[in-house]
């Protein structure tokens, strides 16, 4: 099935100016419910962080004022005073620093305060993504790679706390800071003001017009970073399939193909947002330079428009300059973060796009009480998608403690008939009924405690083996569990391992061999000790000799039991009540293994063929 990726369109090529206005609407909704998302758990941080941002602003602002005070009031006097008193001068310094030093405390406490906030934030994303992917439905993961989604905790995430952490505060700071500096601009000359307002208006069109063309491109790098993650995840859990088949050479040539699309990615995305910076700094340079040559002209001689009469001070023009590079200094440090703010949106996108995605439904409210494993199909009709239909008009009727088997070759059907027992998939047409109740109506937890499934492809957890066992029945005894393990014939080989039942697996049981992963799934499908089993294939991967002390295992698991059964060795469903055998979908043929073989139809070709090779 196809994985389509969380990011969306795959590049930024044909995009015109209206699907920039677009994107430029959708990162505004990205980035107020980001907003929102933090203020929900953290409004009282976030209130202290803007009074300490505040505190910082106007402390920052009186040592810029106090410079006009300071060259007119006391530097300029005591330049021409024949006998300098220097003690008004050290008291007022002695007072302006205590100010700074409070700031100082603002700055520190706002900073360390936004850091809890991004930390907690983080906790929290991490969770709910979690949370959400427990709840999805098994089609969403066959939809969608693992290493994209793998991108969404650790590269998405990561640029959401890059974000948080600096950009935020910045913003914050840098809106508070602009407002009171114009304020006090305003009070100190009017013409100058305007020249600082035209070169911060021009700094923002600039700062907005870049942005907005390299957007697509971060999203595009996202993308390729995602891909390039999936690509390693896919190698690393393939590597003996890759030295096999002596395949290593392509791996790394089409490595260095997805790389290669990152890097140029990354490159189209930063080279526009990386140059908003020296231009922002340029064009505030060029504004310091206007405005102290206005400045010098005004104070030099009185500057006239129409009616109005301005004069400025040495030490006004000298605060103004200050002020003017705290008017536009906010502006540069938003260029400096548009990088983090970007990439940050885009991962947002992608965070939001796995929690909006639509949960796994259940609409059953039935709750199994004492289930018999009574399992009938009536005309079952199912498809994945609307294109290509599965199954046709599939009936089965069995009975308590039977053993259904299926057969038939690869894409008949039979892996996908298991996973409608189990509501991993719902039908489209018919009915399955348990215990003679629609399984449509049974609440999905409570019928698929009643199961349990051992499939071809075994995954244990990191942790001991006992634990691994006890997964099937989280309440189980030490007991029980070595109870399920001698049942299967996992015993012996559990035993002679290093620390016994004690011993710790990681890597997906990667210590053990094959056969031995594959016994402690069905032990762990024992103790569960359920009226309806699923076994997928389960001894595929153990070899001939381990087999037949699973067998005999098997059998006694399966006695009392319902248990329906995938397997390409004839040999082991010989003894199975029904025999299924399926065709692209369909039921061909149906009975025991001696009515089958009298037909000599399918199943005839198909167990003689396989005897034929054994």
């Amino acid at each position: 099935m196809p994985r389509p990726s969380f990011g969306g369109p795959r590049g930024p090529q044909g995009q015109n100016q209206g699907g920039i206005q677009k994107a430029s609407k959708e990162q505004r909704a990205v980035i107020w419910r980001l907003t929102k998302y933090v203020l929900s758990d953290y409004k009282f941080s976030i209130i202290t962080v803007l009074a300490c941002i505040a505190v910082t602003s106007v402390t920052t602002l009186a040592s810029t004022l106090f410079t006009r005070t300071l060259i007119d009031d006391y530097i300029a006097p005591l330049t021409i005073a024949a006998n300098p008193d220097y003690a008004p001068l050290a008291d007022v310094l002695v007072k302006l620093g205590l100010v700074l030093l409070v700031g100082v405390i603002a700055s520190y406490t706002y900073n360390r305060l936004m850091i809890n906030v991004s930390q907690g934030t983080m906790l929290r994303l991490r969770k709910r993504i979690f949370e959400r992917m427990e709840q999805l439905p098994v089609s969403y993961f066959d939809q969608h790679s693992h290493g994209d989604m793998m991108s969404v905790y650790t590269n998405d995430v990561d640029s959401l706390r890059q974000m948080i952490s600096t950009s935020i505060s910045q913003v914050f700071n840098s809106v508070i800071t602009i407002c009171v500096t114009f304020a006090s601009m305003i009070v100190l000359s009017i013409p100058l003001t305007s020249v600082s307002i035209a070169m911060a208006a021009l700094m923002m069109w600039v700062t907005t017009w870049l942005g907005s063309r390299s957007r697509a491109y971060f999203r595009t790098q996202q993308q390729s970073l995602a891909r390039v993650n999936g690509f390693i995840e896919e190698m690393m859990t393939g590597q003996k399939v890759v030295k096999v088949f002596c395949h290593e050479e392509e791996a790394i040539r089409e490595f260095e193909q997805i790389n290669e699309e990152l890097r140029a990615s990354a490159y189209n995305a930063n080279k526009i947002a990386n140059i908003v910076m020296p231009v922002n700094g340029n064009l505030s340079n060029l504004g310091y330079v206007l405005i102290a040559v206005a400045g010098a002209v005004i104070a030099l001689g009185h500057f006239s428009l129409f009616t109005f009469h301005f004069s400025l001070s040495l030490g006004t023009v000298v605060a103004f300059l200050t002020l003017n590079k705290s008017f536009t200094q906010p502006i540069t440090h938003v260029s400096q973060q548009i990088n983090s703010v970007l990439n940050a949106t885009v991962g947002a996108e992608r965070v939001f796009r796995l929690m909006d995605a639509e949960p796994e439904v259940d609409k059953g409210s039935v709750v199994l009480q004492e289930p018999k494993g009574d399992v009938d199909f009536s005309g079952v009709d199912f498809s994945y998608t609307p294109e290509k239909q599965i199954l046709f008009d599939i009936d089965i009727n069995t009975n308590p403690g039977q053993k259904i088997a299926f057969v038939g070759g690869t894409g008949a059907g039979k892996t996908t008939v298991i996973n409608l027992i189990n509501r991993f998939y719902e039908i489209q047409q018919g009915k399955i009924l348990y215990d003679g109740i629609p399984i449509t109506d049974i609440s999905k937890q409570s019928l698929r405690r009643s199961m349990s499934i051992v499939l071809q492809e075994t995954h244990l957890f990191t942790g001991t083996v006992i634990d691994n066992i006890r997964y099937g029945k989280l309440n189980a005894t030490d007991e029980e569990c070595i109870q399920a393990a001698r049942l299967v014939g996992a015993d012996d080989f559990i035993r002679r391992l290093a620390n016994g039942y004690q011993t710790q697996l990681t890597g997906d049981g990667g210590n053990l061999s094959q056969g031995e992963r594959q016994l402690i799934a069905i032990a762990r499908a024992a103790v569960s000790n359920p009226p309806v089993l699923i076994l997928d294939e389960a001894t595929s991967s153990i070899d001939t000799r381990t087999e037949t002390l699973v067998q005999r295992g098997m059998d006694t698991l399966m006695q009392g039991r319902t248990t329906f059964v995938i397997a390409h060795r004839l040999s082991t469903i010989r003894n199975a009540d029904q025999i299924i055998v399926l065709d692209h979908g369909r039921i061909i043929e149906q009975g025991s293994h001696e009515a089958l073989l009298q037909q000599h139809g399918k199943y005839y070709q198909l167990y003689t063929g396989n005897e034929l090779t054994a």
